[in-house]
């Protein structure tokens, strides 16, 4: 997952680097007054997005595997604890019945 998430900034970054040089460079409109940070900023957002999403398929799947792993372990430890602490509250259950 961590994987993955540097891969994102990596691309973000890259993105960032390249529409600063644009706009500086006159090739890309500036933004409007003191604005032209958040413009470059979003620029760079809105073209990383789709270019994360297709080269970074198979990390994505691989990061998802890994999550639902992760889920089902947790789940499956919840329901061992569950049982036992039903199992506990039926033999205290059961010994003050007997007593």
């Amino acid at each position: 997952m961590l994987r993955y998430t540097l891969m994102r900034l990596g691309i973000f970054a890259g993105c960032l680097v390249v529409v600063w040089g644009l706009v500086y460079s006159g090739l890309a409109p500036r933004g409007l007054g003191a604005s032209n940070g958040l413009w470059i900023v979003l620029l760079a957002m809105v073209i990383s997005a789709p270019i994360s999403f297709v080269l970074l398929r198979g990390e994505r799947d691989r990061a998802s595997v890994q999550v639902a792993q992760k889920v089902d372990r947790m789940k499956a430890g919840l329901d061992a604890n569950r049982a036992q602490e039903d199992g506990a509250d039926d033999a205290a259950r059961t010994q003050r019945q007997t007593s």
